[in-house]
C-alpha cells in the first residue's frame, strides 16, 4: 500500500503528501480491500470475497472483481465508476481514471473474457475496454474511446470504436 501511495504521489501532481493519499485516495481504498478479497477468493472463501468487494464498491465507487489480477503500484484516480471484471489482468504501474470498464463482450462463462493490460498503460476517463484483447505496454487510450480490439505496445488509441492514431 505505501509502494502505490509513494508511486502516486509522483504521478500525481495534486497529491499534497503521502498521507493524504492513504488516507484521502478511493482508488488506494479499493485496491486494499480489493488484495483481502482477492486472497480471499484464492482461499476458495467466494462469499466472503464478494461480501468485501461488494461493501467497497459501495465506499470508494470502484468495482473491482475478487479474482481479477491487478500489479504493483496501480493508479485508480479518482475512481467513481471504474468496474474491472473477473478475469481482468493489470500489470504495474498502470493508471486508470474514473469511469473506466474493464468488461467483457459475450457471456461466455470460461476462459478470458476480459482485458490485459500491460505494464505502464494509461487508460482516460470513461474508456470502455471490453473483450479478451490486450491494451499494450506504455499505451494510451483516450478518454470516452470504446476499445474492441487489441492495441499495440506504446500506442494511443482513441475514438469510438478506437482506432490508432499515434505509435
Amino acid at each position: 500500500m505505501f509502494e502505490t501511495a509513494r508511486s502516486i504521489l509522483k504521478r500525481d501532481p495534486a497529491a499534497s503528501s503521502l498521507a493524504a493519499v492513504l488516507l484521502t485516495y478511493p482508488g488506494v481504498h479499493a485496491l486494499f480491500w480489493y488484495r483481502i478479497a482477492h486472497y480471499l477468493a484464492l482461499k476458495k472463501h467466494p462469499l466472503l470475497a464478494a461480501k468485501i468487494s461488494n461493501r467497497c464498491a459501495k465506499k470508494t465507487g470502484i468495482s473491482i472483481a475478487p479474482l481479477a489480477k491487478i500489479g504493483n503500484r496501480v493508479f485508480i484516480d479518482h475512481g467513481v465508476g471504474v468496474v474491472i471484471g473477473e478475469t481482468a489482468i493489470i500489470e504495474d504501474d498502470v493508471t486508470i481514471l474514473h469511469g473506466v470498464t474493464l468488461g467483457t463482450r459475450h457471456s461466455e462463462d470460461s476462459g478470458q473474457r476480459h482485458p490485459h493490460v500491460k505494464k505502464g498503460a494509461y487508460l482516460g476517463s470513461n474508456a470502455q475496454v471490453l473483450g479478451a484483447i490486450t491494451i499494450g505496454r506504455d499505451s494510451k487510450i483516450g478518454a470516452g474511446s470504446v476499445v474492441l480490439k487489441d492495441v499495440p505496445d506504446q500506442a494511443t488509441a482513441v475514438g469510438n470504436p478506437a482506432r490508432i492514431i499515434e505509435k
